[in-house]
């Protein structure tokens, strides 16, 4: 099985306000780019969101996966395993848990590590995402994220 390569990125316009994420996946010769937007969402539900959507959407269980994100809440979460904590404890008191339990349930199908990258940098896949993500938080159609609550 190729190893998969994964870019995301979320953004708002406001925080909350319009938001979007896109993904870039790419497993050797095949590229495949994923976006959506919503009417009333904020940056970390984006972020997360973006990685939950990129992870289901591979094809084999078990897959190695390299997944690069600019943001820190979602990596470091990860890499400092605090996310296990929280979901030990029911994620009492924890913003996103629609979206940490999706991820969860995900993230544990395959062999993820996790890179964290510099934002609006040099790194050309993940300002693919954000031109995506920024796109579809513009885009005419946004959906309802239904997991917001007002946060």
């Amino acid at each position: 099985m190729a190893d998969i390569t994964i870019y995301t990125d979320g953004s708002s316009r406001g925080n909350p306000g319009p938001g979007g994420y896109g993904v870039v996946l790419i497993s050797g010769p095949h590229r495949k780019e994923l976006a959506a937007g919503y009417r009333l969402t904020t940056n970390n539900r984006m972020e997360l969101l973006a990685v939950c959507v990129a992870l289901e959407a591979l094809k084999f269980d078990g897959s190695n996966v390299t997944l690069y994100s600019d943001s820190k809440y979602v990596i470091e979460a990860v890499n400092q395993k605090w996310v296990f904590g929280w979901e030990r404890k029911g994620f009492a008191g924890k913003k996103n848990p629609d979206l940490w339990m999706r991820f969860l349930r995900v993230y544990r199908r395959h062999h993820v590590r996790f890179i964290w990258v510099k934002g609006h940098a040099s790194t050309v896949e993940n300002n693919r995402c954000d031109e995506l993500a920024v796109a579809a938080a513009m885009g005419a159609n946004l959906l309802e994220d239904m997991g917001y609550d007002g946060e």
